[in-house]
């Protein structure tokens, strides 16, 4: 027998109450905490996603993405996480005989290879991880073989490390390979060059730098990777078909509209920033968030050198446990941090200091790594990481 709809009340297993927590900060390398003008956009009434005001909605949203990755190029935006522009990206672009160098140096630059194998015939070239890709030795593999395309993960998050983009992106270009970017945790937080470098397409994802809900991804492309797209391949994530139906204010399927609308809206408040301003602030984030860990007594899982701005992976001192550490920050303070992945499990924990992130979420966040690292047997001078974050304000 049917419930009537409105009668309906959903189990408890469903439906839990939020326990209380501490005031503390949201610090995970995504997805990042939203503005209440994005979850508020979220709210808007069911509107006809093939009717003149959501087409409007897409032409401005399509301008605001152009002006996310500093492109006059074609852009597609997908309903689906950032994998799924990475796939979009290499499945447009390239076929199964095709063969493919992926650049290594991390748990998601690794699963942009293992995405590689299933539609292209991929080469990797490995790096250690918390070491950046070298340039030097792409250039060799690339004399060494003929490969159609170089793919590179710009900011690695599972390391917190920033590979050099325009010194790979050189090589690729003066060996004729097209340049396959995931810049998911790097457009809109990291200095971007789209056109000036050469990158063929770049992807970004809806809950990083720009500070939206997951669920959406779009990717940006040159104008020699646009011309070469193809349909053969994929069907949903048919990228010609993206890109071309966004160019014509629609979508080939039907969109996820509230993400589209949150989208939106964090599109409006990054350009009411200002692109420059907002990678500037998340600069010096940063840089604060690197004075706290030196201020804790606490290491860089990466070479310093390349240490990213978006996200920083933090090497544990001895005798701290992951997941005693995690859960007290969590049920004692608040705050919400990532642990490593793959071979960093248990070794490292990561923070994300993108999108609207403020000094105020970094002050509340390294004190509870203070308070929480103290009660665990590990000698802090007490307040030293918050004074070294308020120098960098």
């Amino acid at each position: 027998m049917e419930k009537d709809a409105e009668s309906f009340i959903a189990p408890r297993s469903i439906v839990r109450p939020m326990r209380e927590t501490p005031a503390g900060a949201f610090l995970l390398p995504g997805p990042v905490k939203m503005h209440p003008r994005v979850l508020q956009a979220m709210t808007a009434p069911a509107m006809n996603h093939r009717g003149p005001e959501f087409k409007e909605i897409l032409s401005e949203v399509r301008d605001l993405t152009q002006y996310l990755f500093g492109t006059h190029g074609e852009v597609a935006i997908l309903s689906g996480s950032g994998t799924a522009s990475l796939e979009a990206a290499v499945s447009g672009l390239l076929r199964k005989p095709d063969r493919v160098l992926n650049l290594v140096n991390g748990k998601f630059s690794e699963r942009f290879h293992e995405l590689c194998r299933v539609f292209t015939t991929p080469t990797a070239l490995s790096f250690e991880w918390g070491t950046a890709v070298e340039p030097d030795k792409v250039a060799a593999a690339l004399d060494a073989d003929d490969f159609k395309a170089v793919t590179l993960c710009w900011n690695e998050t599972s390391t917190g490390l920033t590979n050099p983009i325009a010194d790979i992106a050189k090589v690729a270009k003066e060996h004729d390979a097209l340049l396959i970017v995931d810049g998911i945790t790097a457009v809109g937080g990291l200095e971007s060059r789209m056109e000036a470098w050469g990158i063929d397409a770049l992807v970004v994802g809806s809950q990083k730098c720009l500070a939206a809900p997951p669920g959406l991804s779009a990717v940006a492309l040159s104008k020699a990777a646009y011309e070469s797209l193809h349909s053969d391949t994929s069907f949903y994530t048919n990228l010609k078909a993206h890109t071309d139906a966004l160019a014509n204010q629609d979508t080939p399927y039907t969109p996820a509209v509230p993400l589209f609308l949150a989208f939106w809206e964090a599109l409006r408040m990054l350009k009411d920033e200002g692109l420059e301003n907002r990678i500037a602030r998340t600069r010096r984030l940063a840089e604060a968030a690197r004075a706290g860990v030196d201020a804790l007594g606490l290491r860089l899982y990466p070479d310093p050198r390349f240490a990213s701005n978006t996200v920083t992976a933090i090497r544990y001192p001895p005798g701290v446990d992951d997941a005693a550490f995690r859960k007290e920050l969590r049920e004692k303070h608040g705050t919400v941090v990532a642990g490593g992945q793959g071979p960093l499990k248990g070794h490292i924990f990561r923070i994300g200091h993108m999108g609207i992130c403020s000094f105020e979420d970094l002050e509340a966040g390294f004190q509870a790594f203070e308070t929480t690292l103290a009660s665990m047997g590990h000698k802090v001078v007490r307040g030293a990481a918050v004074d070294a974050i308020a120098r960098h304000a």
